[in-house]
């Protein structure tokens, strides 16, 4: 069983010290809490001096250190004799780039210690980080019940932070579908588009948790109380929740794509029917006024009169073109 000795919590230099902050020695990104012979210890964004603080203090194996600092690392869940080494990604929205990105987050969980490694900042796991750190209150409910509750909390929080993500997008496409409908066909073209592709990151991201999560469920009752066991039937549910509403929103998203592209159609026949129209209806005027202007003779030829008749004629055929066109819903 590994040992698990306090770790050294970020400091500054003590008052009165002659250390100088800036030639000061680095410390490893540790943040640890600790109640009820449980442990926590929060390592964010992982790099070599926290992976040389994770083997001088705990004995994992060596594939699991390399998974840590992996970038691709897919969700799966590896057994051991003293831990279980766990892979989630979770969707975070990056502000940098504008979109869904996943994040990673490597957790360690032994009989009294968890840790976790998350390669970028989640909101759930940061924001129930600090709770138990201000709250005694919150720090006893959560590590009071072992190892086992305290990595539903984590992983469950983690999941209910996908359904406002899941909410916007709902309004998004919402939004999308009342712009086809008022006349911004043209506009939304990008917006179906960004929309396709946060629907896209989303699945792939949730996609391979789902076997994740039934193999989690199967190996929980090694850290996990009987009478609470039932809590991560609770994270089958919420994952199956979101991929039946990402399977909605996909279908939803095809068919407002499809839905434009037939408004933007039937705007161009409409174009292209008035198009038509003119020209039909300015052949025979184009005929009449072709023939009375060859160079050679035709009736009424210097009189005014005949100009007179030969505009005459085409007015009426250009009204009686435009009445028939009118009449038959062509116009």
């Amino acid at each position: 069983m590994p040992s698990i000795p306090r770790p050294r919590l970020r400091k500054g230099p003590r008052s009165g010290s002659d250390a100088d902050p800036a030639h000061a020695a680095p410390e490893p990104n540790v943040e640890t809490i600790e109640a009820h012979g449980l442990r926590w210890i929060n390592i964010e964004r992982p790099g070599s001096l926290d992976r040389a603080w994770l083997e001088e203090h705990f004995e994992f194996h060596a594939l699991d250190y390399e998974d840590v600092t992996s970038r691709n690392q897919r969700p799966k869940i590896d057994e051991y004799d003293d831990y279980l080494f766990i892979v989630l990604h979770f969707p975070v929205f990056d502000k940098a780039v504008g979109r869904l990105n996943a994040a990673e987050l490597d957790i360690f969980v032994g009989p009294d210690f968890l840790i976790t490694l998350p390669n970028r900042p989640i909101p759930p796991v940061d924001y129930l980080f600090e709770r138990c750190t201000s709250s005694e209150e919150m720090r006893d409910g959560l590590l009071s019940k072992g190892p086992g509750y305290l990595l539903y909390r984590i992983v469950d929080d983690s999941f209910d932070y996908c359904f406002p993500m899941l909410r916007k997008m709902g309004n998004k496409l919402e939004r999308i579908e009342e712009d086809i409908f008022l006349g911004r066909s043209e506009e939304v073209v990008r917006d179906i588009s960004n929309a396709k592709q946060e629907i896209i990151n989303f699945r792939k991201i949730i996609r391979p948790e789902r076997p994740v999560l039934r193999d989690l469920e199967r190996t929980k009752q090694r850290y996990m109380a009987e009478d609470i066991d039932i809590y991560f039937d609770d994270i089958v549910d919420a994952s199956e929740r979101i991929w039946d509403m990402l399977e909605n929103y996909k279908e939803v998203v095809e068919a407002l794509e499809d839905t434009n592209e037939s408004v933007l159609a039937h705007r161009v026949n409409d174009v292209l029917r008035v198009l038509t129209a003119f020209s039909v209806v300015i052949l025979p005027l184009t005929l009449i006024a072709s023939i009375w202007g060859m160079n050679v003779g035709v009736p009424g030829e210097d009189t005014k009169e005949a100009f007179w008749a030969v505009i005459g004629s085409m007015a009426v055929i250009l009204a009686s073109m435009l009445a028939y066109f009118r009449r038959r819903g062509w116009l």
